[in-house]
């Protein structure tokens, strides 16, 4: 059975230290708390020493990137929108700068092992959606494909 990976990439507004970056980490690890009591997540990569891509350093701001794994895509829905995430993405102005140009704050994928699932894979599996727009390769939840690589509307 397949498994969908989503990695994030975002810039804080704010040095680490700033007071609106610590009430970004401490919503988001109230968020992370929710995610794991979904038992609909399979796995959170950290990002600590991890060699970010240029996109993700490009511009002001401190990067910040997620790297999770879910059972479903749908599971992965739900969760981003609804409950504290819900409530976090509405208040991200807050906490994250505005990028300029072509991005997009997310990626999604399939694969069918936890163990192909890696920094580089996200990095690469982001950069080919940059250049190509969704495809069954990498997508978003507007323009979905499930993980037969049909398309998918995501509900």
């Amino acid at each position: 059975m397949a498994i969908v990976s989503i990695y994030t990439v975002g810039r804080l507004n704010h040095p680490y230290d700033h007071p609106a970056s610590r009430e970004f980490f401490e919503v988001g690890n109230a968020v992370f708390r929710q995610a794991t009591k979904t038992g609909q997540l399979i796995e959170a990569f950290s990002p600590d020493g991890v060699p970010f891509p240029e996109v993700a350093v490009k511009g002001d701001g401190n990067p910040i990137l997620t790297l999770t794994v879910w059972k479903s895509l749908q599971s992965l829905y739900r969760f981003t929108y609804s409950g504290q995430h819900r409530q976090a993405l509405r208040d991200r102005s807050k906490w994250m700068a505005h990028y300029e140009g072509k991005h997009q704050s997310y990626v999604v994928w399939w694969t069918d092992k936890l163990k192909d699932v890696s920094w580089d894979e996200a990095f690469k599996r982001y950069d080919y959606y940059i250049q190509n727009g969704s495809t069954p390769f990498a997508f978003d939840f507007k323009n979905a494909f499930d993980e037969k690589g049909e398309t998918y509307l995501v509900k």
